[in-house]
Parts: C-alpha cells; sequence; structure tokens
C-alpha cells in the first residue's frame, strides 16, 4: 500500500492500518519518514519560526534586559524552537514532552541557524557543534522528555511564556486537568500563556472519534495507536483552564458551517452537546493568571 493510499482511506480503515502498524516493532522515526505518525511539521524552518512569531506576537510578551523564561509545551519532531526562542531573546527555555521525538542530527538545526541569521537575527553559532545536548546548552534550553512528570520538575513562578501549538488534544484525558494545573503553578504572576487547539479527529477531520464509548477509546489499544485525541470539547476545555487559575484575556475559535458528523453516531455525552460547541473545529487563546482573591473580600 503507498503512503498517499494510506492517507486517502476512510476514517474506520485509517483506525484499522494504525493499529495494525502500530504493533510493529519499527521505531518511531521510521514511521514519520512514511508520514504515518507524526508530529505535525516541525521539522520545516519556516514553518516552525511562524509558529513561535504567532504566539510570541499574540501573547505581547514584555521583558527587560535579562530575558525571558519560556517554556514549549509539545515540540513534538524538532527543536527549533531552542533557537527560535534564544534569537527572540530567551534567556532559559524548557521544552517538555511525553517521550523523546525530536531528531538529534544537527543538519536540520543549521539550516534552522541559516533561516534565522536571514531574517537578520542572532542565536547560538552551531555550525561547529558535535551533539544535540551541546548545541542545547548553548540556547540555554532543556528537553525533558517526561510529560506531566517533566511539568512537576519545574519550580513554582519560573516561566515568562508559555505555549504549545496542536498538543492539548493530545494530553491523555486522565492527565489533561493536572496538565493545565501545574501549567498555572509554574507561570510567573505576570507572565502568559498561549495555545493553539485543533478540536478535529486526527482521522480526517470531522468528530469520527466521537463515535466511541470513553472505555473503548481511552483503553491502551486505541489510545496508543497515534490518532488519541482527548476529545475534550470546546466549552469544557474554557472552563478547566479558568478553573486551574488562569483568566481568558482572548480566544478566537474557527467553525464548521454544520456538524460534521452525524449526531446520531455520537456517544450521548458528545450528541447531547449543543450545536455551539460541536461547530468549533479548533481555536487559540490567551491565558494570564487570575489575580488571587483577598480574604474578606470578593
Amino acid at each position: 500500500m503507498s503512503i498517499k493510499s494510506i492517507v486517502n482511506v476512510p476514517w474506520w480503515a485509517k483506525i484499522r492500518i494504525k493499529m495494525l502498524l502500530s504493533r510493529i516493532p519499527v521505531s518511531y522515526r521510521s514511521w514519520q519518514k512514511l508520514a504515518l505518525f507524526q508530529h505535525g511539521y516541525m521539522e520545516e524552518p519556516e514553518y516552525a519560526f511562524k509558529v513561535f512569531q504567532t504566539h510570541f506576537e499574540s501573547a505581547s510578551v514584555r521583558f527587560g534586559p535579562s530575558g525571558f523564561t519560556a517554556l514549549e509545551l509539545g515540540p513534538g519532531d524538532s527543536l527549533f524552537s531552542a533557537l527560535i526562542a534564544n534569537a527572540y531573546g530567551a534567556s532559559k527555555i524548557y521544552l517538555v514532552d511525553v517521550d523523546r521525538f525530536a531528531r538529534e542530527d544537527l543538519p536540520p538545526y543549521r539550516e534552522m541557524l541559516y533561516y534565522i541569521a536571514n531574517k537578520g537575527m542572532q542565536a547560538p553559532d552551531i555550525r561547529q557543534v558535535k551533539s544535540l545536548n551541546t548545541m542545547l546548552s548553548l540556547c540555554r534550553a532543556s528537553y525533558l522528555t517526561e510529560g506531566l512528570e517533566s511539568l512537576r520538575s519545574i519550580p513554582d513562578a519560573s516561566i515568562d511564556f508559555l505555549w504549545s501549538n496542536a498538543v492539548l488534544e493530545h494530553v491523555r484525558l486522565d492527565q489533561f486537568e493536572e496538565t493545565i494545573r501545574e501549567t498555572r503553578r509554574i507561570l510567573k504572576p505576570t507572565g502568559v500563556v498561549s495555545h493553539q487547539v485543533d478540536l478535529r479527529d486526527h482521522l480526517g477531520g470531522a468528530l469520527n472519534n466521537l463515535r466511541y464509548t470513553r472505555e473503548k477509546w481511552e483503553s491502551p489499544r486505541m489510545s496508543q495507536s497515534g490518532f488519541y485525541t482527548n476529545r475534550i470539547r470546546f466549552a469544557e476545555m474554557l472552563r478547566i483552564f479558568k478553573s486551574a487559575g488562569f483568566h481568558i484575556n482572548a480566544v478566537h475559535a474557527a467553525h464548521w458551517e454544520k456538524i460534521p458528523t452525524s449526531r446520531r453516531a455520537m456517544q450521548p455525552e458528545f450528541s447531547s452537546l449543543k450545536d455551539a460547541d460541536l461547530l468549533v473545529k479548533g481555536f487559540s487563546v490567551l491565558l494570564t493568571p487570575t489575580e488571587p482573591k483577598l480574604d474578606g473580600l470578593s
């Protein structure tokens, strides 16, 4: 079967194919070369730069001569963000993921460096660097790959700017609320968070993931096969942000013209939702810490 034919198969067949392929003992890097289990497009310098630029400028990050501390949640297939954030003035960078997905060969990072230089910006000179760890050290960056445990290791109120791009929907359902609480804990009182969230199924861009019971969808057989999303809908995700202690400064949602998957096919917990919730296919949001209430004051 060709790569093109795999991409174009119906959503239900794609589930079966990916479940089968995920059980073959082949490395993630090998699958990624076939575009079967790829974590976004962060190996493309122009794309990676635009992603950071969009989040950074939307957040209007302010920092002094000592720079700022940044954290990317889910860097995926590359650590380009270490070079980019450094060029923007970051003095410390955390790159937090659930596994070591990022490529470690250096030519792509040198290509990213050239791209940054062509923008008239400066990043550490890595042309003679021999290892990824050395590059990260020059960028004052830490690559942490234990997911929630990695977030727990970061000091309280230490992050000025935190961002993620099409990542939150992949956080396991049973870890999502704690993950958001951890991002609130590590954010400075003056810090800013920018998230871009994709609420479509990662099968064909509709809502076919809502057809399955929670028990089946969250089972290891389904959740470890490369198409998992936590299925948290728009209104519920905003509620979780607020409950964790965030103020929603701005939110911009993209909508379908009509619900792309029949309500009759959905599980009751989803089919009972309002149209306004099911029509949201993705959104961007800016978060800042909610000011704590003083005792005796409302």
